[in-house]
């Protein structure tokens, strides 16, 4: 009877551990502007892709040809006009964000699927070595061997350009990536003496993976998966200035640069506006990565904690030499 009120210690100490370790990363994120102004940026572009489809659908579509060509901070035409209009007199704020739900859902969905089918298979073949591990690293090495944006071409030329298939294309051609990443961490892990502990006590081998191969290794997937992500939006945005992507009448931020650049001469913000999205979206990826693996990383974590604390002190020492 002693025993259970020492199990419910642990397990509220480490429910306690889990809640301080995740207040900690959100104090880390605050403490580091640039990586939280990444972050917001992220959140504002993922709300405009879920919230800008079905309400301003019909806006994005909407043809004017007396308003063609319209330059930015055309207000006198209506605030739909704030970013200026297309050749057909279309609003170019409304299309950019009905864009982003088209570039963000197929960059979401092929990140994912890659992710989760990368990872787990090159966990398991990590974790038991052997034939496995030679099969499935021998299946990587073919599909890495031809380039990933190339291989998409060959098969959207082929077969129907649709987003299901650049998903597909895409989220193929990525598997690999996370599966010499998980194999490489699922290998290194399981020689380590608390998965051996874990083993010689009789638990099986699901339960290891779970419960001690996954946790670890899911920190260096995280940040692959968000670098990840900006090669995939990057790819569907090349396919669709390429003519193979995304089709009319549906609309990508690739789509409008390769559709605005016939008239570059005349109204640049056509192909400008859409690329400064896809270069703000992918470079506040890349920041939110590069600080998921500092957070996430047990000995490069103090980098983010001595930045808060600079930032702490030069708060308090003027007012403590007043």
């Amino acid at each position: 009877m002693s025993e259970l009120p020492a199990t419910q210690n642990i397990l509220a100490l480490e429910d306690r551990a889990q809640t301080g370790r995740r207040a900690s990363l959100f104090r880390m994120l605050l403490n580091d502007p640039v990586a939280t102004a990444a972050a917001v940026i992220l959140i504002i572009v993922g709300l405009t892709a879920i919230v800008a489809p079905p309400l301003l659908g019909d806006l994005a579509r909407a043809q004017d040809l007396g308003a063609r060509n319209l330059p930015p901070f055309s207000v006198a035409e209506g605030w739909q006009y704030i970013l200026g209009s297309d050749s057909l007199g279309r609003s170019m704020i409304a299309r950019m964000m009905v864009a982003a739900g088209t570039t963000l859902g197929v960059a979401v969905p092929a990140v994912l699927v890659a992710a989760l089918v990368g990872s787990a298979w090159g966990i398991w073949a990590g974790f038991h070595r052997g034939w496995r591990e030679a099969v499935s690293m021998r299946i990587a090495d073919v599909i890495m061997s031809f380039p990933s944006l190339l291989l998409a071409v060959v098969v959207l030329y082929i077969f129907n350009p649709s987003a299901a298939n650049i998903v597909l294309v895409l989220a193929v051609t990525r598997i690999p990536v996370y599966l010499r990443t998980a194999r490489a961490e699922a290998a290194e892990l399981r020689s380590r003496m608390f998965v051996d502990a874990a083993r010689n006590f009789g638990t099986r081998p699901n339960a290891v993976i779970r419960r001690h191969i996954v946790p670890n290794v899911l920190p260096t997937l995280v940040t692959l998966a968000t670098l990840e992500f900006c090669y995939v939006m990057l790819a569907e945005s090349s396919l669709s200035f390429l003519g193979i992507g995304i089709q009319p009448p549906d609309v990508s931020w690739g789509l409008m640069v390769a559709q605005g650049r016939e008239y570059l001469s005349q109204a640049w913000w056509l192909s400008v506006l859409p690329g400064l999205a896809i270069v703000i979206t992918t470079v506040a990826a890349n920041v939110v990565a590069a600080w998921l693996r500092l957070a996430t990383d047990p000995g490069q974590r103090w980098r983010l904690a001595s930045k808060g604390r600079r930032r702490f002190i030069g708060r308090v020492t003027p007012r403590a030499t007043r």
